[in-house]
């Protein structure tokens, strides 16, 4: 789990924005949940669930805007 998550943050720009997009966005929500539960945060694993079962639209929009003004990883509540 560990890996994936520095994986995940070293990944490029284009990348990472790329993996943003709707319906590729579930990669991003994979992420949410693995870092919550490697903090063992129990509500950043029910509202990761939540966002890959559902697929919410504008936390991918969210997610492509967050990374195109901050560069970084996309923003979780942990």
């Amino acid at each position: 789990m560990d890996n994936f998550i520095k994986s995940m943050d070293e990944l490029p720009l284009i990348a990472k924005v790329i993996l943003a997009i709707p319906m590729l966005d579930i990669v991003w929500g994979i992420y949410r949940i693995c870092k919550s539960v490697k903090k063992n945060n129990t509500v950043g694993i029910v509202l990761g669930v939540i966002f890959v079962l559902l697929g919410f639209l504008p936390i991918a929009i969210f997610d492509i805007v967050y990374l195109l003004l901050k560069q970084e990883s996309v923003w979780w509540i942990d």
